[in-house]
């Protein structure tokens, strides 16, 4: 039964992302949907939550959707619903899908679980390394930005606005964001993983400057 759920729900998936930008297409969710499984192969952790969540976790992502960070529980919830899948497993996919992202650490939370832990490393997994710096380009020029402007300095003490409003070059992402996620892992597969993904970006970097 699992299994059929997971076939209907990768479906759906693939037919609501089709037109998405590249950063947050389907091959994004496909990479977070691996690694979350491989993540939760050394937890202790409800599996068909885990897949489900890493599946739907950006369907309505608020950045495309003017905002709105409740769309995507929504249309999460209408979907799981729609296949009749339970209601305590829907309610924890959408608190998931509320509480997984970068800026929602801006804000103290009362909402913990393993399935959230696990979701959210896979999910910022694919946010670093080589597929990392390649998301931050697509997606910085999806919104038309610099790539670069040493006139612009990072800033490294934003609030939850200043990040979901920030217009800055693709390179002050690194700092505000990219390399912070090393150090907010939850779960050790996911600290090992990112410390060489981190590593990648660190020399990246270096070879960038060296280059400009």
């Amino acid at each position: 039964m699992d299994n059929i759920i997971i076939n209907k729900t990768v479906d759906f998936v693939q037919q609501t992302l089709k037109d998405a930008e590249g950063g947050h297409d389907w091959w994004h969710i496909h990479r977070v949907w691996k690694n979350a499984k491989l993540i939760a192969e050394t937890e202790q952790a409800d599996l068909l939550v885990v897949e489900l969540a890493a599946l739907l976790h950006d369907i309505a992502d608020s950045k495309f959707h003017g905002g709105n960070e409740e769309l995507g529980p929504a249309v999460a919830g209408d979907f799981l619903r729609s296949i009749t899948v339970s209601e305590p497993v829907v309610e924890h996919v959408q608190q998931i899908i509320r509480h997984i992202s970068f800026k929602s650490g801006f804000e103290k939370s009362d909402f913990h679980s393993m399935e959230l832990a696990i979701v959210q490393d896979a999910d910022r997994l694919d946010a670093i390394g080589a597929i990392g710096i390649a998301r931050a380009f697509s997606y910085g020029g999806f919104k038309g930005r610099e790539i670069y402007n040493p006139d612009i300095k990072p800033n490294l003490n934003m609030t939850k606005e200043d990040y979901k409003n920030s217009a800055a070059p693709t390179i002050n992402h690194f700092y505000e964001k990219l390399l912070l996620l090393k150090d907010k892992m939850n779960t050790q597969t996911g600290r090992r993983l990112a410390e060489q993904r981190n590593s990648f970006m660190e020399s990246y970097l270096k070879q960038f400057y060296s280059e400009c």
